[in-house]
């Protein structure tokens, strides 16, 4: 394994040690699972992201959404508008509320009710209020640092994403998180690492790759031929914040750790839902979690099962016992299959075999 594929990256005063970033996602990265990240080794959190015009109405929500805590710091705060000028002051607003460590506006959100407003993933059709957006952000919360996160264009006849790139670089932007997809993909497909790549080459910035990292093998892969200077991870977290622990053991040793076993991840989902409950009381906590625990169970044995019993739970100690009980399943069906005597030439010996 090389040594040194991931290196610090310096964005104004700011260094981010370890650039592997948690990717901003709507209703995902609040600060009980950004904490849940930076504590596996996440080198970079960000806010979910909020409109400049929520921000400028004072919303109380919107307040909450971009609250950041000492313990999670290096971290920055998303916003997303299309107005140059809503968005400069959105900006300063963020700055007086949570003094973050760098301003992300968000050139990336397919989703139409961001899209409909020219906002998110429509500024890649309008690459010059892209430019001046970034270029009044940056005079207005001057020196701290603003960073971009783009996808690749529109739809598959409009890839502009070095286009782009550049422009929001001469306007001052001091590092870019690109995911291979177009807004017409959304999620689906393969993200495009080859145009990541060539951002990576026409811009002097640094640059972050997104889009299907969920193996140590591919984050390592991903930065060596695609020329970037660290990696933003968004679905690969989910259920999973041992991406990151787990990546940068594999970049630091050449070694591969095992994935959580069932007893660690049901201990994850507890302590989320404690955090959770702390940040948003018990009734919101527990709706919430319900996709986080199925997140968690995800490819364990009864984890369909327990996935329709905990989304229908409604108080902490039910979500709680639900976990345990599954866990108390699993480790006896685990238990089980290993005393099961193996007769050689079996499939389930081959199986067995395999598996060791």
């Amino acid at each position: 394994m090389p040594e040194a594929l991931l290196k610090p990256v310096r964005i104004g005063n700011l260094t981010i040690e370890r650039p592997l970033a948690l990717a901003p996602m709507a209703g995902v990265t609040n600060w009980p699972f950004r904490r849940l990240c930076k504590e596996q080794g996440c080198g970079l959190v960000v806010t979910e992201f909020v409109s400049d015009r929520a921000l400028l109405y004072d919303s109380r929500r919107t307040r909450e959404m971009i609250q950041l805590l000492d313990d999670e710091r290096p971290a920055g705060v998303q916003i997303f508008g299309a107005d140059p000028d809503t968005m400069a002051r959105a900006a300063v607003r963020v700055v007086e509320l949570e003094q973050p460590d760098l301003i992300d506006i968000n050139m990336g959100c397919p989703a139409p009710k961001v899209t409909k407003g020219r906002g998110g993933s429509s500024l890649l059709k309008e690459p010059e209020l892209a430019q001046e957006i970034v270029r009044q952000v940056v005079r207005a919360v001057a020196p701290l640092p603003v960073t971009v996160k783009m996808r690749i264009g529109w739809d598959a006849r409009s890839i502009n994403a070095v286009e782009v790139a550049r422009r929001v670089e001469e306007a001052g932007a001091r590092l870019l998180t690109v995911h291979g997809r177009t807004k017409e993909q959304h999620y689906s497909g393969r993200a495009d690492w080859d145009v990541i790549a060539q951002v990576a080459r026409a811009v002097s910035i640094p640059v972050l790759g997104n889009g299907d990292i969920t193996d140590p093998r591919d984050a390592a892969d991903r930065i060596r031929t695609a020329g970037v200077a660290g990696l933003a991870i968004g679905r690969g977290a989910l259920g999973n914040p041992w991406v990151f622990s787990r990546t940068l053991h594999y970049l630091e040793t050449g070694e591969l750790l095992p994935e959580p076993d069932a007893r660690q991840r049901v201990d994850m989902a507890l302590r989320h839902l404690d955090l959770m409950i702390e940040y948003k009381g018990e009734f919101l906590a527990v709706r919430e979690m319900r996709k986080h625990a199925a997140w968690y169970l995800k490819g364990l044995y009864g984890a369909a099962e327990a996935r329709a019993t905990l989304n229908r739970a409604e108080q902490a100690e039910e979500m709680r016992s639900l976990l345990l009980a599954f866990l108390e399943q699993w480790e006896a069906h685990d238990r089980y299959e290993t005393a099961i005597p193996c007769e050689l030439g079996s499939p389930q010996c081959a199986q067995k075999a395999s598996d060791s």
